[in-house]
């Protein structure tokens, strides 16, 4: 199935990614102005730590907020900041910790534990991962599809890996408090004024909270008709197997594949005019990695193509040839 076809299905979050280095902030955005010109209002989000949309399309989107791209259609754009995610959730780890200390009536100075919690190389992880919910949940709202841009694999994997261990901690913590509330009023002299503070019990409505918001993104994450994520590669024996993994990954969290768009091929014309013969040479190259490809993936699974352009891809005017190639260009 093309990538023409899928969208015009009505996906509304799209995750594009892939291994370091094969292009998918430029595919993420051929997406997203495909889907703009086509009418829908459309959001392009980067979650890489190291963003890239700023240089792509020649505008400063380094304040974290939403922007509009360029004078026509319905595309905007933002590079995901998580400095108030991360804020948040040390605020929030704070406020637990504090409540925690003081109804076990413990005479300990909760900051050690907090700068533990809060400097965990998982807590950044996480606070990413719930900008993305904040994402989904409310620009969703305003916006007819949001496409994201996400880290190199290894990150990427880590980030979708916790729409399952987030629940499963959820649960945990939930299941932990209410024994925790429960003990305290059986154990308690002033039964009826601890079972009033119980009902407001803050870390409890917190969590609660959170859950509610976790349960909601959770499935439209494993929605097909909601959700596609689609990987980048290019036609090499690395990135290829990194693909391979990554879709196998995906497919474990329950979140519905796209497909694999291909980047930088050789055109047929463009290595037959190629008198030194590399192009033809890498060329034929390609096509043999191509049928590795088609092998691990299954070839209904590529759903797209992109030439090697020879500079790199800024500012609209290319990008809308990117989107060309993506919609029109076929390879062997």
């Amino acid at each position: 199935m093309s990538l023409e076809k899928i969208l015009s299905q009505g996906a509304k979050f799209i995750f594009v990614g892939g291994k370091g280095g094969v292009g998918k902030t430029v595919v993420a955005a051929a997406i997203a102005l495909y889907s703009a010109n086509i009418g829908s209002r459309t959001l392009l989000a980067s979650l890489n730590p190291v963003h890239s949309l700023t240089n792509l399309f020649r505008e400063d989107l380094s304040s974290g907020n939403i922007k509009k791209i360029g004078s026509e259609g319905e595309l905007f754009a933002v590079e995901v900041d998580i400095t108030d995610a991360v804020e948040r959730y040390r605020e929030n780890v704070s406020i637990r910790l504090r409540e925690f200390l003081k109804w076990a009536e413990i005479p300990l100075d909760p900051t050690p534990f907090i700068d533990i919690a809060t400097t965990n190389p998982a807590f950044q992880e996480s606070a990413m991962f719930d900008k993305v919910m904040d994402i989904i949940l409310k620009e969703g709202k305003n916006f007819d599809r949001i496409v994201f841009d996400t880290a190199a694999v290894a990150n990427a994997i880590r980030l979708l890996s916790l729409s399952n261990i987030y629940g499963l901690w959820l649960k945990k913590m939930i299941e932990s408090r209410k024994e925790a509330l429960g003990l305290r009023a059986q154990l308690s002299f002033r039964k009826d004024e601890v079972l009033a503070e119980i009902q407001k019990d803050p870390v409890m409505l917190d969590l609660l909270n959170l859950n509610d918001k976790f349960t909601q993104v959770k499935s439209i994450l494993t929605n097909p008709s909601y959700t596609k994520f689609f990987f980048v590669t290019l036609l090499q024996a690395l990135p290829i197997s990194v693909v391979v993994r990554f879709m196998n990954s995906v497919k474990s969290y329950n979140i519905p594949v796209g497909g694999v768009i291909v980047n930088q091929v050789i055109s047929e014309i463009d290595a037959e005019k190629d008198e030194s013969n590399y192009l033809k040479s890498k060329y034929e190259e390609q096509l043999n990695y191509l049928e590795l490809l088609k092998k691990s993936v299954g070839i209904e699974n590529i759903v797209g193509y992109i030439r090697q352009f020879p500079r790199d891809v800024v500012g609209l005017e290319n990008l809308r040839l990117v989107v060309k190639d993506l919609i029109e260009f076929k390879f062997k």
